[in-house]
């Protein structure tokens, strides 16, 4: 099924997943395209990003932002063209970063929208390394982690779009790099193509040895992505002084609750004598103001080839169930977008 000028595809939430989402929990919809309004633009997606994070918006639990209702359409960040325009900074033609979900089309009164000009050279970029993982990614290593030359940062989930651009990030800044990822194939392109010092599968049996032998010095930055048994075997290698920016927590996105850990205790025993420093953030919520200095930065890196960059682009809406629930299940390698529609 392609996207038409017709009708409006629209993946909806279905209903509530209990653990791992299924097929079931997802409808895909067919609506009339809508019309703008004084002031409005009509909006087609192109490209859409998929995110854990989602899986979270998908539960009605408490959180740092409202659940998606039943029947709404599953949130996410598009690139996307203006096809029908009466707001006067907006043009057909131009491409902008948006929030329309995982529908072809969407109406927007301006606000939220991100101008990408009319010819962007990489626009699915923008919702990468460019974008909100990019963001991430930068903000979260260099004002959390704060790292100095000749410290060890390792880095969970160390393909991904975040995992990836922070280890770069600590490579340019001077760090010894250790990934941990899952599978040879992403632990090879971790070294051989990000330039990783190292990287550690997480499925082997001796996963925890390996991580030590991996940090002789110990570790001074974790930046964490996962949780689990990557955390477990992270937690007795930290150096006194260690930064952990904490990003995700992938391993528990799809428990109906966080399990009990026996590492409570030797946690924040942790935490006191070894004096580390632990600390959550929600990006734009903490550092929309600083974006124009992430997006100057970001932008040279890429440009120069000191930053490198994967994609997975899966062609079809239609396919965006099944291509979420397998990022949950670390099944992607690089930043996972789905193509929507035509870039013409």
């Amino acid at each position: 099924m392609t996207q038409s000028n017709e009708r409006n595809r629209r993946i909806v939430l279905a209903s509530r997943p209990e653990g791992a989402p299924t097929e079931t929990d997802f409808r895909l919809e067919q609506q009339p395209i809508p019309t703008p309004g004084d002031g409005e633009v009509l909006l087609r997606s192109v490209y859409l990003s998929l995110d854990p994070y989602m899986r979270g918006r998908m539960s009605d639990v408490p959180s740092y932002a409202p659940p998606i209702e039943i029947g709404d359409v599953m949130v996410g960040g598009t690139v996307s063209r203006v096809v029908a325009s009466n707001h006067p900074d907006y043009t057909v033609g131009d491409w902008v970063l948006a929030y329309s979900g995982w529908q072809d089309y969407a109406l927007s009164d301006g606000n939220g929208l991100m101008p990408l000009g009319k010819a962007p050279e990489n626009p699915s970029y923008a919702l990468g390394v460019l974008g909100m993982p990019g963001f991430t990614a930068y903000m979260g290593l260099l004002d959390i982690g704060k790292p100095k030359a000749g410290e060890t940062l390792v880095v969970a989930a160390a393909t991904g779009p975040v995992g990836a651009t922070v280890g770069q990030i600590g490579k340019l800044k001077g760090c010894r790099v250790v990934g941990v990822a899952g599978g040879a194939e992403k632990c090879r392109y971790a070294v051989e193509v990000q330039g990783f010092d190292a990287c550690i599968d997480h499925h082997a049996d001796d996963f925890a040895g390996q991580l030590a032998k991996a940090c002789p010095q110990g570790i001074d930055i974790y930046y964490e992505n996962v949780g689990g048994k990557v955390f477990e075997a992270v937690l007795p290698l930290l150096n006194t002084r260690a930064r952990i920016p904490v990003c995700g927590l992938i391993a528990y996105y799809n428990a109906s609750s966080i399990p009990d850990s026996p590492l409570g205790a030797q946690l924040m025993r942790a935490i006191l004598t070894k004096r580390l420093t632990v600390k959550g953030f929600i990006i734009f919520d903490d550092y929309g103001h600083r974006y124009s200095e992430f997006a100057k930065d970001m932008t040279d890196w890429v440009r120069s080839g000191q930053i490198s960059y994967r994609e997975q682009i899966v062609d079809g809406l239609e396919n965006a169930p099944d291509a979420f629930m397998g990022l949950l299940e670390g099944k992607n390698f690089g930043k996972l977008v789905i193509r929507v529609g035509p870039d013409h």
